[in-house]
Protein backbone atom coordinates (compact mmCIF):
# COMPACT_ATOMS: atom_id res chain seq x y z
CA UNK A 1 0.00 0.00 0.00
CA UNK A 2 1.13 3.54 -0.69
CA UNK A 3 -0.08 7.09 -1.03
CA UNK A 4 -1.89 8.82 1.83
CA UNK A 5 -4.01 11.89 1.45
CA UNK A 6 -5.96 14.13 3.82
CA UNK A 7 -9.46 15.09 2.86
CA UNK A 8 -11.03 18.14 4.47
CA UNK A 9 -14.25 20.06 4.12
CA UNK A 10 -15.92 22.24 6.77
CA UNK A 11 -19.44 21.04 6.00
CA UNK A 12 -21.38 17.82 5.61
CA UNK A 13 -24.50 17.97 3.46
CA UNK A 14 -26.13 14.96 5.13
CA UNK A 15 -25.68 12.66 8.07
CA UNK A 16 -26.11 9.62 5.81
CA UNK A 17 -24.59 10.38 2.39
CA UNK A 18 -23.12 6.90 2.04
CA UNK A 19 -25.34 5.72 -0.79
CA UNK A 20 -24.76 8.90 -2.78
CA UNK A 21 -21.01 8.40 -2.48
CA UNK A 22 -21.11 4.81 -3.70
CA UNK A 23 -23.49 5.67 -6.55
CA UNK A 24 -20.95 8.22 -7.72
CA UNK A 25 -18.01 5.85 -7.21
CA UNK A 26 -19.60 3.12 -9.33
CA UNK A 27 -19.82 5.51 -12.28
CA UNK A 28 -16.04 6.07 -12.22
CA UNK A 29 -14.64 2.86 -10.77
CA UNK A 30 -13.27 1.52 -14.07
CA UNK A 31 -11.21 4.62 -14.80
CA UNK A 32 -10.03 4.75 -11.18
CA UNK A 33 -8.96 1.11 -11.42
CA UNK A 34 -6.86 1.79 -14.50
CA UNK A 35 -5.22 4.84 -12.93
CA UNK A 36 -4.17 2.99 -9.77
CA UNK A 37 -2.99 -0.06 -11.70
CA UNK A 38 -0.88 2.11 -13.99
CA UNK A 39 0.47 4.07 -11.00
CA UNK A 40 0.49 7.33 -12.94
CA UNK A 41 -1.31 10.66 -12.38
CA UNK A 42 -3.11 9.24 -9.35
CA UNK A 43 -3.48 12.69 -7.79
CA UNK A 44 -5.03 14.30 -10.86
CA UNK A 45 -7.16 11.39 -12.07
CA UNK A 46 -8.22 9.76 -8.79
CA UNK A 47 -7.51 11.67 -5.59
CA UNK A 48 -8.66 15.08 -6.84
CA UNK A 49 -12.00 13.56 -7.87
CA UNK A 50 -12.38 11.33 -4.82
CA UNK A 51 -11.60 14.02 -2.25
CA UNK A 52 -14.66 16.28 -2.71
CA UNK A 53 -17.00 13.29 -2.61
CA UNK A 54 -15.49 12.02 0.61
CA UNK A 55 -15.76 15.56 1.94
CA UNK A 56 -19.53 15.18 1.74
CA UNK A 57 -19.38 12.10 3.93
CA UNK A 58 -17.06 13.32 6.71
CA UNK A 59 -14.30 15.84 7.08
CA UNK A 60 -10.83 14.62 7.98
CA UNK A 61 -10.93 11.27 6.19
CA UNK A 62 -7.57 9.91 5.06
CA UNK A 63 -7.12 7.18 2.52
CA UNK A 64 -4.56 4.80 1.09
CA UNK A 65 -4.77 2.93 -2.17
CA UNK A 66 -2.74 0.43 -4.11
CA UNK A 67 -2.92 -2.97 -5.78
CA UNK A 68 -4.16 -5.68 -3.41
CA UNK A 69 -3.22 -8.21 -6.08
CA UNK A 70 -2.83 -8.16 -9.85
CA UNK A 71 -6.57 -7.90 -10.45
CA UNK A 72 -7.79 -5.95 -7.41
CA UNK A 73 -7.34 -2.38 -6.18
CA UNK A 74 -7.71 -1.84 -2.44
CA UNK A 75 -9.04 1.44 -1.06
CA UNK A 76 -8.44 1.85 2.67
CA UNK A 77 -10.22 4.64 4.53
CA UNK A 78 -8.64 5.71 7.80
CA UNK A 79 -9.21 8.42 10.44
CA UNK A 80 -5.44 8.45 11.02
CA UNK A 81 -5.93 7.96 14.76
CA UNK A 82 -8.94 10.25 15.27
CA UNK A 83 -11.26 8.09 17.38
CA UNK A 84 -14.46 10.09 16.85
CA UNK A 85 -14.29 9.49 13.07
CA UNK A 86 -13.93 5.71 13.18
CA UNK A 87 -17.65 4.86 13.21
CA UNK A 88 -18.38 6.97 10.13
CA UNK A 89 -15.67 5.24 8.12
CA UNK A 90 -16.94 1.84 9.27
CA UNK A 91 -20.48 2.73 8.22
CA UNK A 92 -19.34 4.02 4.85
CA UNK A 93 -17.42 0.82 4.14
CA UNK A 94 -20.35 -1.32 5.38
CA UNK A 95 -22.52 0.43 2.79
CA UNK A 96 -20.09 -0.29 -0.06
CA UNK A 97 -21.46 -2.33 -2.96
CA UNK A 98 -19.61 -5.31 -4.36
CA UNK A 99 -17.58 -4.08 -7.33
CA UNK A 100 -15.41 -6.47 -9.32
CA UNK A 101 -11.76 -5.49 -9.08
CA UNK A 102 -12.15 -3.50 -5.85
CA UNK A 103 -11.59 -4.22 -2.17
CA UNK A 104 -12.84 -1.61 0.32
CA UNK A 105 -11.41 -1.62 3.85
CA UNK A 106 -12.24 0.40 6.97
CA UNK A 107 -9.03 1.33 8.81
CA UNK A 108 -5.58 -0.03 8.12
CA UNK A 109 -5.80 -3.82 8.48
CA UNK A 110 -3.42 -6.18 10.25
CA UNK A 111 -0.79 -7.98 8.17
CA UNK A 112 1.34 -11.10 8.33
CA UNK A 113 4.54 -10.13 10.13
CA UNK A 114 6.61 -11.87 7.47
CA UNK A 115 5.36 -9.32 4.94
CA UNK A 116 6.17 -6.22 6.98
CA UNK A 117 9.41 -4.30 6.63
CA UNK A 118 9.13 -0.55 7.13
CA UNK A 119 12.05 1.57 5.92
CA UNK A 120 12.35 5.12 7.21
CA UNK A 121 15.28 7.55 7.14
CA UNK A 122 17.76 4.73 6.73
CA UNK A 123 16.31 2.49 9.44
CA UNK A 124 14.38 -0.75 9.06
CA UNK A 125 11.50 -1.90 11.26
CA UNK A 126 10.76 -5.61 11.20
CA UNK A 127 10.44 -8.73 13.34
CA UNK A 128 14.22 -9.05 13.59
CA UNK A 129 14.95 -5.70 15.25
CA UNK A 130 11.77 -4.94 17.21
CA UNK A 131 10.84 -6.30 20.64
CA UNK A 132 8.48 -5.32 23.44
CA UNK A 133 7.68 -5.73 27.11
CA UNK A 134 4.73 -4.77 29.29
CA UNK A 135 4.83 -2.27 32.16
CA UNK A 136 2.57 -2.96 35.12
CA UNK A 137 1.48 -0.50 37.80
CA UNK A 138 -0.56 -1.65 40.79
CA UNK A 139 -2.53 1.63 40.87
CA UNK A 140 -3.76 1.00 37.31
CA UNK A 141 -3.97 -2.80 36.95
CA UNK A 142 -6.02 -2.76 33.74
CA UNK A 143 -3.78 -0.29 31.93
CA UNK A 144 -1.94 -1.70 28.93
CA UNK A 145 1.39 0.12 28.88
CA UNK A 146 3.82 -1.20 26.27
CA UNK A 147 7.48 -0.41 25.68
CA UNK A 148 8.73 -1.10 22.15
CA UNK A 149 12.46 -1.79 21.85
CA UNK A 150 14.40 -1.17 18.63
CA UNK A 151 17.94 -2.40 18.17
CA UNK A 152 19.20 0.89 16.66
CA UNK A 153 17.53 3.30 19.08
CA UNK A 154 19.56 6.21 20.48
CA UNK A 155 18.90 9.78 21.68
CA UNK A 156 19.65 11.28 18.26
CA UNK A 157 17.20 9.13 16.30
CA UNK A 158 14.51 8.85 18.99
CA UNK A 159 11.75 10.58 16.99
CA UNK A 160 12.44 8.62 13.79
CA UNK A 161 12.58 5.28 15.59
CA UNK A 162 9.39 6.04 17.51
CA UNK A 163 7.48 6.99 14.34
CA UNK A 164 8.71 3.89 12.54
CA UNK A 165 7.74 1.65 15.46
CA UNK A 166 4.22 3.12 15.56
CA UNK A 167 3.78 2.61 11.82
CA UNK A 168 5.01 -0.97 12.13
CA UNK A 169 2.55 -1.64 14.95
CA UNK A 170 -0.37 -0.21 12.94
CA UNK A 171 0.54 -2.47 10.04
CA UNK A 172 1.09 -5.57 12.16
CA UNK A 173 -1.84 -5.56 14.61
CA UNK A 174 -4.11 -3.25 12.59
CA UNK A 175 -5.16 0.33 13.17
CA UNK A 176 -8.28 -0.43 15.23
CA UNK A 177 -6.40 -2.69 17.65
CA UNK A 178 -3.59 -0.16 17.93
CA UNK A 179 -6.06 2.59 18.86
CA UNK A 180 -8.39 0.66 21.15
CA UNK A 181 -6.27 -1.99 22.88
CA UNK A 182 -3.14 -0.10 23.92
CA UNK A 183 -3.27 2.70 26.50
CA UNK A 184 0.33 3.90 26.44
CA UNK A 185 3.34 3.20 24.20
CA UNK A 186 6.95 4.22 24.71
CA UNK A 187 10.00 3.39 22.59
CA UNK A 188 13.53 2.73 23.79
CA UNK A 189 16.74 0.84 23.00
CA UNK A 190 18.14 -2.46 24.24
CA UNK A 191 20.52 -0.85 26.73
CA UNK A 192 17.71 1.15 28.32
CA UNK A 193 15.29 -1.80 28.57
CA UNK A 194 14.32 -2.69 32.13
CA UNK A 195 12.70 -6.08 31.43
CA UNK A 196 13.35 -9.16 29.36
CA UNK A 197 12.65 -8.57 25.68
CA UNK A 198 9.76 -10.38 23.99
CA UNK A 199 9.75 -10.84 20.19
CA UNK A 200 7.39 -8.31 18.61
CA UNK A 201 5.51 -11.10 16.80
CA UNK A 202 4.05 -12.15 20.18
CA UNK A 203 2.38 -8.81 20.86
CA UNK A 204 -0.84 -9.85 19.11
CA UNK A 205 -1.42 -12.81 21.39
CA UNK A 206 -0.49 -10.70 24.43
CA UNK A 207 -3.04 -8.02 23.52
CA UNK A 208 -5.73 -10.59 22.76
CA UNK A 209 -5.18 -12.16 26.18
CA UNK A 210 -5.36 -8.79 27.99
CA UNK A 211 -8.47 -7.78 26.04
CA UNK A 212 -10.23 -11.05 26.87
CA UNK A 213 -9.48 -10.55 30.57
CA UNK A 214 -10.71 -6.98 30.43
CA UNK A 215 -13.99 -7.85 28.70
CA UNK A 216 -14.72 -10.70 31.12
CA UNK A 217 -14.11 -8.37 34.06
CA UNK A 218 -16.11 -5.33 32.93
CA UNK A 219 -18.60 -6.11 30.15
CA UNK A 220 -21.69 -6.26 32.41
CA UNK A 221 -20.83 -3.32 34.69
CA UNK A 222 -23.14 -0.30 34.56
CA UNK A 223 -23.76 2.56 36.99
CA UNK A 224 -27.06 4.29 37.82
CA UNK A 225 -26.45 7.93 38.71
CA UNK A 226 -29.93 8.73 40.07
CA UNK A 227 -28.81 8.82 43.70
CA UNK A 228 -25.29 10.14 43.18
CA UNK A 229 -23.88 13.20 44.90
CA UNK A 230 -22.93 16.27 42.87
CA UNK A 231 -20.52 18.89 44.19
CA UNK A 232 -19.93 22.45 43.09
CA UNK A 233 -16.44 23.81 42.50
CA UNK A 234 -15.40 27.43 42.12
CA UNK A 235 -12.05 28.83 41.07
CA UNK A 236 -10.54 31.82 39.29
CA UNK A 237 -8.58 31.90 36.06
CA UNK A 238 -5.30 33.79 35.85
CA UNK A 239 -7.11 36.86 34.54
CA UNK A 240 -9.49 36.79 37.51
CA UNK A 241 -12.52 35.43 35.64
CA UNK A 242 -14.57 32.83 37.54
CA UNK A 243 -14.70 29.12 36.79
CA UNK A 244 -17.69 27.13 38.01
CA UNK A 245 -18.02 23.35 37.82
CA UNK A 246 -20.63 20.79 38.91
CA UNK A 247 -19.19 17.28 39.18
CA UNK A 248 -20.58 13.86 40.14
CA UNK A 249 -18.15 13.18 42.98
CA UNK A 250 -19.59 9.73 43.67
CA UNK A 251 -18.50 8.72 40.18
CA UNK A 252 -14.98 9.99 40.82
CA UNK A 253 -14.74 7.55 43.74
CA UNK A 254 -16.19 4.64 41.75
CA UNK A 255 -13.96 1.56 41.76
CA UNK A 256 -14.95 0.40 38.25
CA UNK A 257 -13.85 3.40 36.19
CA UNK A 258 -11.99 1.20 33.70
CA UNK A 259 -15.33 -0.25 32.55
CA UNK A 260 -16.01 3.15 30.92
CA UNK A 261 -12.60 3.99 29.42
CA UNK A 262 -13.66 6.43 26.67
CA UNK A 263 -13.85 10.09 27.65
CA UNK A 264 -16.02 12.45 25.62
CA UNK A 265 -15.62 16.18 26.12
CA UNK A 266 -18.14 18.56 24.56
CA UNK A 267 -17.15 22.23 24.32
CA UNK A 268 -19.84 24.84 23.69
CA UNK A 269 -18.73 28.38 22.89
CA UNK A 270 -21.19 31.18 23.65
CA UNK A 271 -21.51 34.92 23.03
CA UNK A 272 -24.25 35.78 25.51
CA UNK A 273 -22.16 36.56 28.57
CA UNK A 274 -21.66 39.01 31.38
CA UNK A 275 -18.43 40.91 32.01
CA UNK A 276 -16.90 37.90 33.76
CA UNK A 277 -17.29 35.52 30.84
CA UNK A 278 -20.20 33.64 32.40
CA UNK A 279 -23.40 33.06 30.37
CA UNK A 280 -26.38 35.38 30.70
CA UNK A 281 -29.80 33.92 31.55
CA UNK A 282 -30.82 33.30 27.93
CA UNK A 283 -27.52 31.56 27.19
CA UNK A 284 -27.81 29.46 30.35
CA UNK A 285 -31.10 28.10 29.02
CA UNK A 286 -29.52 27.25 25.66
CA UNK A 287 -26.56 25.51 27.32
CA UNK A 288 -28.86 23.50 29.57
CA UNK A 289 -31.05 22.54 26.61
CA UNK A 290 -28.05 21.25 24.67
CA UNK A 291 -26.93 19.20 27.66
CA UNK A 292 -30.43 17.78 28.14
CA UNK A 293 -30.55 16.74 24.49
CA UNK A 294 -27.27 14.89 24.87
CA UNK A 295 -28.43 13.16 28.06
CA UNK A 296 -31.59 11.87 26.40
CA UNK A 297 -29.41 9.95 23.93
CA UNK A 298 -26.45 8.98 26.11
CA UNK A 299 -27.98 7.25 29.13
CA UNK A 300 -26.08 6.07 32.18
CA UNK A 301 -27.61 2.59 32.31
CA UNK A 302 -26.52 2.02 28.70
CA UNK A 303 -22.91 2.86 29.47
CA UNK A 304 -22.63 6.65 29.14
CA UNK A 305 -21.95 8.45 32.42
CA UNK A 306 -22.26 12.22 32.74
CA UNK A 307 -19.36 13.18 34.99
CA UNK A 308 -20.31 16.85 35.08
CA UNK A 309 -19.63 20.21 33.49
CA UNK A 310 -17.39 23.24 33.75
CA UNK A 311 -18.25 26.81 32.72
CA UNK A 312 -15.83 29.72 32.34
CA UNK A 313 -14.49 32.33 29.93
CA UNK A 314 -17.30 32.07 27.32
CA UNK A 315 -17.26 28.27 27.10
CA UNK A 316 -18.93 25.29 28.76
CA UNK A 317 -17.41 21.83 28.80
CA UNK A 318 -19.53 18.73 29.43
CA UNK A 319 -17.82 15.49 30.43
CA UNK A 320 -18.83 11.88 29.79
CA UNK A 321 -17.18 8.55 30.53
CA UNK A 322 -18.35 5.92 28.04
CA UNK A 323 -18.21 2.16 27.66
CA UNK A 324 -17.70 2.60 23.90
CA UNK A 325 -16.86 5.41 21.50
CA UNK A 326 -19.11 4.75 18.50
CA UNK A 327 -22.51 5.93 19.76
CA UNK A 328 -21.11 9.09 21.40
CA UNK A 329 -19.37 9.93 18.11
CA UNK A 330 -22.67 9.79 16.25
CA UNK A 331 -24.75 11.53 18.93
CA UNK A 332 -22.33 14.40 19.41
CA UNK A 333 -21.99 15.03 15.70
CA UNK A 334 -25.78 15.15 15.45
CA UNK A 335 -25.93 17.64 18.34
CA UNK A 336 -23.18 19.71 16.73
CA UNK A 337 -25.14 19.96 13.50
CA UNK A 338 -28.49 20.57 15.18
CA UNK A 339 -27.23 23.66 17.02
CA UNK A 340 -24.79 24.95 14.39
CA UNK A 341 -27.07 27.93 13.69
CA UNK A 342 -27.05 28.96 17.37
CA UNK A 343 -23.59 28.29 18.73
CA UNK A 344 -20.23 26.65 18.08
CA UNK A 345 -19.93 23.10 19.44
CA UNK A 346 -16.82 20.97 19.28
CA UNK A 347 -16.12 17.58 20.83
CA UNK A 348 -13.35 15.09 21.30
CA UNK A 349 -13.20 11.44 22.35
CA UNK A 350 -10.10 9.79 23.76
CA UNK A 351 -9.11 6.85 25.95
CA UNK A 352 -8.48 7.44 29.65
CA UNK A 353 -9.12 4.17 31.47
CA UNK A 354 -8.77 5.62 34.97
CA UNK A 355 -10.24 9.06 34.30
CA UNK A 356 -7.00 10.82 35.15
CA UNK A 357 -8.33 13.83 33.20
CA UNK A 358 -10.55 14.63 36.18
CA UNK A 359 -8.07 14.35 39.04
CA UNK A 360 -8.41 18.10 39.59
CA UNK A 361 -11.99 17.54 40.76
CA UNK A 362 -11.19 14.73 43.20
CA UNK A 363 -12.03 16.18 46.61
CA UNK A 364 -10.28 13.40 48.55
CA UNK A 365 -6.85 14.00 47.05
Amino acid sequence: MSIIRNVFNPKMESTQPYQAFWNWFRKHEKSFFEVVKAGEEIDAKFFNLLSPKLDDVKKGIFFLTGMHNEDTVELILTPDGTIKDIVFIEELIDAAPKIDGWKFTALKPSSDIENINISMSGYDFNKDNLFFYSNEESTYPDQIDITIVHSDFNEENEETIANGAYIFLDNYIGELASITMIDNISVTGKEEAIKDLIPIEKIKSFLDWREKEFVEKYQEIRHNTDNDTYSGFEAKLQDGKPLVAVINTDLLDWDSKASHPWIAIVEIKYDGEDTNGMPDSKTYKLLDKIEEDILTKLKDYQGYLNIGRQTSDSAREIYFACSDFRLPSKVLQEIQKSYSHKTIIDYDIYKDKYWQSFERFHVNR
